[in-house]
């Protein structure tokens, strides 16, 4: 059965201009009856506008079956999560969408709007809500990596950090390396990757959201979309289900062979810290699984030097001017003004949706 009609135009013009307009053209999806909620969250925008994450539930509260699209985790990557969702609301609401029996979408716009709003990966506290889910009640981990490398992330010399980067890369191996980067890291609010020292504002959203719906009670389909790794354009399908697990042979089952496992070094994602896939992990059935539909952009080397610049620039004051121009770069990283990249997002996107339906309703 297709879910959806595969010569349906292709909107480019959904991905917005910024976060509010993003949110603005959502709700307009929604409609007056349509079951939502929203949560509010600390800070304001640039422009001093109000800060949200929203959701919706599409279908029957009593569904067994839930597909649940997550968008902003990170928060400069959801131009292409408010496209992605923007989209696959209209093709429910003109019916080129179908929602099988016994099957809902739970949708949540900005997991981490702060960051959408200015352009930046993390919250205002700079935590990386994908590194936030570990247990705070215990000894947060360690990145050694991390803290032999800090010294040389904050150089201001391009060159120096390249030749640093280069030894200890050298010396441990590439998957070290960005896992010493990206791995996660709990010392350095300042730094990337920083999984701070309480549950952020979209994993509290996620906790709630799992209570009031009771989807630990459900079988689910959890999409969780990111842009900014991996090969151009490339919608790659992310599991980090432990490879022998029921989860991972449900997201072969539904998905087919293009799923990536970071733990037996298929994709282009290494291992990391605290995803918030671990706190759908801890509730989901046999029968359910948790993806990442990560859109590829430009090289992981070019993905850390525009991240890195952007921290030392928000570890720094009286630099307002220098931080608004490296925003354009950071919103080009994660979202490039390229029609043929957009087309690329939203085909793929729906054709993931529409696998996850017919893989829930099998």
């Amino acid at each position: 059965m297709s879910c959806y009609l595969p010569f349906t135009v292709i909107d480019t013009e959904l991905f917005p201009a910024n976060y509010l307009s993003g949110r603005q053209r959502w709700l307009a999806e929604l409609g007056r009856d349509a079951r939502r909620f929203s949560y509010p969250c600390f800070g304001s925008g640039p422009e001093g506008e109000a800060l949200f994450t929203d959701t919706v539930w599409i279908g029957s509260e009593d569904a067994g079956k839930v597909v649940v699209l997550l968008g902003g985790t990170h928060g400069v990557e959801g131009f292409a999560g408010s496209a992605a969702e923007t989209d696959v609301l209209r093709l429910i609401k003109d019916g080129q969408l179908v929602i099988p029996a016994d099957t809902a979408v739970l949708m949540v716009h900005a997991l981490t709007p702060w960051g959408y709003a200015w352009l930046r990966r993390c919250g205002a506290d700079g935590v990386d809500l994908n590194r936030n889910v570990v247990d705070f009640s215990k000894p947060l981990p360690e990145n050694s990596g991390y803290e032999a490398l800090k010294q040389a992330i904050y150089l201001n010399d391009a060159q120096r950090r390249k030749i640093a980067f280069a030894e200890f890369e050298q010396l441990h191996g590439r998957e070290a390396f960005e896992k010493a980067i990206s791995g996660g890291q709990y010392t350095d609010p300042a730094g990337p990757f920083y999984g701070g020292k309480a549950p952020a504002h979209g994993r509290l959203v996620v906790d709630d959201l799992i209570h009031k719906h009771a989807l630990q009670q459900r079988e689910l389909a959890v999409i969780d979309l990111h842009s900014g790794l991996g090969s151009f354009g490339y919608g790659e399908i992310i599991c980090d289900h432990h490879p022998n697990s029921p989860a991972t042979q449900v997201a072969r089952d539904w998905y087919g062979d293009s799923v990536t496992l970071p733990l037996l070094g298929t994709s282009s994602s290494v291992p990391k810290l605290g995803l918030m896939d671990y706190a759908w992990h801890a509730i989901m059935n046999e029968r359910s699984c948790y993806i990442t539909l990560e859109f590829g952009t430009y090289s992981t080397e070019r993905l850390f030097e525009v991240l890195l610049r952007d921290h030392q620039l928000w570890a720094q004051s009286g630099n307002d001017f220098a931080r608004r121009e490296h925003s354009l770069l950071m919103r080009q990283h994660f979202c490039p003004e390229d029609k043929a990249w957009k087309e690329m997002v939203l085909f793929r996107a729906r054709q993931v949706v529409s696998q996850a339906l017919r893989g829930l309703s099998s």
